[in-house]
């Protein structure tokens, strides 16, 4: 496609990412038109992924010991990740970082809306953004899909991180089934060494998930050419391709483009390409 992010974006990157979209096929039969959900899907879970990295990078307290420190990025980055649908909430006996955006539904800067708590729990010897930290939902929605995963992250050099995903899942509204995976990734970062703003990040993405989608087949989604995620870009990946083969023999390849900002991407199925927006 074009792009995502929030900071990792968001960013999903995300749901958990790509991957879970792909878990959320609706048709295995892989004709593009009916695989396209599949594509939006996969865009979605990731998304939910890069957004609890960014999350990291810029609501992090700036003084680990002291309750409701200030964040480390200002307050008008902090908007630009969730908006004004949130509140955030620091508190040092248990280094635990909340994100509420409320019990009912919120539209947030990326277009969707989003209700229910982000929790960090920061686990790592110092709050150096992704060391150690484990960030899961409480009653969290997302378009009124509830979504559910475990994301552990550690600090690698130079402001890269990895990510591991458990128990990841969607449940999807009106009775629209669920999905589940697991998912590794690695961001390297690229771009915006040194400050603390999400805007000026660039990273490239790479790993792999494994999952069941909704109508009850297994699949593995590989990146293939590593994803680019930049932050001032947030809503959307801007380069990369996904690969995804399911236990019926059926490959799917989702690609972001060549790098421009915008919501488009194409989906390719049994030789067949189709030109999506993502939402």
């Amino acid at each position: 496609m074009r792009t995502f992010s929030f900071r990792p974006l968001l960013m999903a990157a995300l749901a958990g990412s790509l991957f879970f979209g792909t878990a959320c096929n609706r048709n295995k039969d892989a004709a593009p038109d009916e695989d396209i959900t599949s594509a939006e899907n996969s865009s979605d879970a990731e998304s939910e992924t890069a957004l609890s990295a960014d999350l990291l990078v810029a609501a992090a307290p700036q003084n680990e010991a002291q309750t409701n420190s200030p964040a480390v990025s200002d307050e008008a980055d902090l908007r630009r990740v969730y908006g004004n649908c949130a509140t955030r909430t620091y508190v040092a006996d248990t280094r635990t970082l909340t994100i509420d955006f409320g019990p009912t539904n919120c539209q947030c800067p990326d277009g969707k809306y989003r209700r229910g708590k982000i929790v960090v729990q920061f686990t790592g010897a110092n709050l150096t953004r992704h060391d150690g930290a484990i960030v899961t939902r409480v009653n969290y929605f997302v378009n009124d899909n509830q979504h559910t995963a475990i994301r552990t992250f550690a600090a690698l050099p130079n402001g890269s991180f990895s990510l591991n995903v458990t128990n990841g899942g969607i449940i999807f509204a009106n009775n629209g089934g669920s999905c589940t995976w697991t998912a590794n990734r690695t961001y390297v970062r690229t771009q915006g060494f040194g400050t603390p703003q999400v805007s000026d990040d660039v990273y490239t993405v790479s790993g792999q998930a494994q999952g069941v989608n909704r109508k009850g087949v297994s699949y593995t989604a590989t990146i293939s050419t590593p994803l680019t995620k930049r932050g001032d870009c947030y809503k959307y990946y801007v380069a990369g391709i996904v690969t995804i083969n399911n236990s019926q023999g059926k490959t799917l390849t989702l690609d972001y483009g060549n790098g421009s900002c915008d919501n488009l991407a194409t989906v390719t199925v049994n030789g067949r390409t189709k030109t999506i927006t993502l939402h």
